[in-house]
């Protein structure tokens, strides 16, 4: 009797675990099928082939939806990301996201400077960098994986907070990036970039 009793929540658990699965690999292949128009710069598996964009692979899903949400309400803008995003529904968000989140980030082929890198860890860890974006810079929540990410990119996006032509960051980005020198964006990002 006792062992009927701990079997029926046990089987309910594992039921439970079961339908979550289900659901999961069902947003993350609607995902996939949302994601397509994305794969001409960010690549199919969000391993982006060119430096110019950012790779989404290993992103938190709430920081791709976030970002998308952002392009669509106006508080970021790009012409293209803009244009993408403006179509998409909530739930494609989150779909587009979930599926980006599920893929692996390959490394960076980037051939990072050895000198600029221990120069760009020690201002990441003088500016304490890893607070937002945690130990091995991999991101939370709404904030976003650095590690790997395209060297373009990243110096672009810190310049962007710089000038204030990116502000959707609530302050942070854009508080850090006024104390950097031109010499310190390029170090940031060797060392950012040569992060697996």
């Amino acid at each position: 009797m006792k062992l009927k009793k701990n079997f029926i929540p046990i089987l309910a658990g594992i039921f439970s675990l079961v339908t979550l699965s289900s659901a999961m690999a069902q947003d993350i292949e609607a995902g996939r099928t949302k994601s397509q128009a994305c794969a001409a710069c960010h690549g199919a598996d969000g391993n982006s082939p060119s430096g110019q964009f950012p790779n989404l692979a290993g992103q938190t899903w709430r920081y791709i939806y976030v970002q998308l949400k952002d392009y669509k309400e106006g508080r970021r803008s790009d012409p293209v990301m803009t244009a993408m995003a403006a179509p998409l529904s909530r739930q494609d968000m989150i779909d587009i996201g979930n599926y980006f989140a599920a893929q692996k980030a390959k490394p960076s082929t980037f051939k990072a400077d050895e000198a600029k890198v221990r120069l760009g860890r020690a201002k990441a860890d003088e500016n304490l960098c890893s607070m937002c974006h945690l130990g091995g810079f991999a991101g939370q929540n709404e904030i976003p994986r650095v590690a790997g990410q395209q060297y373009d990119y990243i110096v672009k996006q810190m310049r962007d907070f710089k000038a204030r032509t990116r502000t959707n960051d609530a302050g942070n980005m854009t508080s850090v990036a006024q104390s950097l020198s031109e010499t310190d964006i390029e170090n940031l990002a060797h060392y950012l970039t040569s992060l697996r």
